[in-house]
């Protein structure tokens, strides 16, 4: 969009014609080949802090100059437009593509490469999507990630997007009408849910996004985030929380809470779209073995959750600044569920302990009042003489 307000056609009917990408890799070579035949004479200072050691943390200082700052606008770029392509392409062509597979009870090598590729890409873009969300949350620090990180992260979004994919197709494959309701569901919670919490903290409409945008420009730049934010979270988790009210559209405070209920809601959601598919499935799935497929797929979601919880607690870069980490929230979690529990025993048993004298004290005073009362007291004697 910075194309439009500059004196450039070529450009500008390049990425009309979708050539913008090749335009940009052409670019990048010319900078990173000619970066080194001249001097810049204009440099600036980026200052960064290292990820504390043993409670100390040093700032560091290093010259930028202005074609390794062109590298790295367009290596960023190039990050977000795979986070593009992944989820706004890619996706939905791999789910197309796996439920024609599976009407035709048949793949064949060339479609099987594809749906291989697609897969791939999607993975890259949540892996991306990941390395973007630490950079951007911790931005004052030198984060780097350890190739044992990035094998994580494969793993984990792999499990998660695969599973995923094949849960909404076979539910597709049985009740295609319904698809439509739980797909309009889960992208209109996602895309209004900023906006709702925009619209909730009353703060005043977002205009520094970028100077040369009008009001319907950042009216529309604000949309497509929303749009890539839940075309993200259909998927797989999109590691950030938008937060349109704050200047950097993302918030840096730690999502826990966000990451246990997305997780939580998803996994009871594969597990009733499965139920659904199980009890509906047609003659199409007579020859597979469903509970067993149903097994495989919650196992390969919960496996999916295990690879990420590996990560945050052991490969995470950044995981010296977290205040605390998975596994002593797990274990507060424990205790607390635990002290409740107790806490209910005993008021329980406090409650029975009550309702037991109550009931002791209601029958004391009655039976004394019949023994002791001479009134009412009637002998023999008194029969007799009667």
């Amino acid at each position: 969009h910075r194309d439009l307000s500059r004196d450039r056609p070529l450009v500008l009917l390049l990425h009309l014609l979708q050539f913008g990408p090749l335009f940009r890799c052409f670019e990048v070579f010319y900078i990173y080949f000619h970066s080194d035949q001249s001097e810049e004479p204009y440099v600036s200072i980026t200052r960064k802090r290292q990820i504390p050691k043993n409670g100390l943390s040093e700032e560091i200082e290093k010259e930028v100059g202005q074609a390794e700052g062109k590298l790295f606008t367009h290596r960023s770029a190039f990050s977000r437009a795979s986070v593009i392509q992944a989820f706004l392409g890619s996706a939905p062509q791999l789910t197309l593509q796996l439920y024609i597979c599976v009407l035709e009870q048949d793949v064949s090598v060339g479609r099987s490469f594809l749906m291989t590729l697609s897969l791939l890409s999607i993975v890259y873009g949540a892996l991306r999507c990941n390395i973007l969300a630490i950079k951007i949350k911790y931005d004052e620090y030198e984060v780097n990630v350890k190739p044992l990180a990035y094998v994580c992260i494969f793993f984990w979004r792999s499990f998660e997007i695969a599973t995923r994919v094949i849960v909404l197709v076979l539910f597709t494959s049985v009740l295609k009408t319904w698809v439509v309701v739980v797909i309009l569901f889960n992208f209109f919670s996602f895309f209004l849910f900023p906006w709702v919490l925009f619209w909730c903290s009353g703060s005043p409409f977002p205009e520094n996004i970028e100077k040369a945008l009008s009001r319907v420009g950042t009216t529309i730049v604000l949309c497509f985030l929303t749009l890539l934010y839940a075309g993200i979270n259909m998927f797989c988790w999109s590691a950030v929380q938008l937060k349109i009210n704050n200047p950097e559209l993302i918030s840096k405070s730690p999502n826990w809470y966000h990451l246990l209920v997305y997780y939580t809601v998803r996994l009871i959601e594969n597990a009733i779209l499965l139920l659904l598919w199980y009890f509906f499935k047609t003659d199409v799935y007579m020859y597979v073995c469903a509970p067993l497929v149903m097994l495989q797929l919650l196992i390969g979601y919960c496996a999916a959750i295990l690879f990420m919880l590996v990560f945050y607690q052991f490969f995470h870069p950044c995981k010296k600044l977290f205040s605390t980490s998975f596994s002593e929230g797990f274990q507060m979690w424990l205790r607390c569920a635990c002290c409740s529990h107790r806490q209910q025993k005993s008021c329980e048993s406090v409650e029975n302990t009550d309702l037991k004298s109550s009931k002791s004290r209601d029958e004391t005073p009655s039976s004394s009042k019949i023994s002791t009362d001479p009134s009412h007291n009637v002998t023999a004697d008194e029969l007799s003489s009667a």
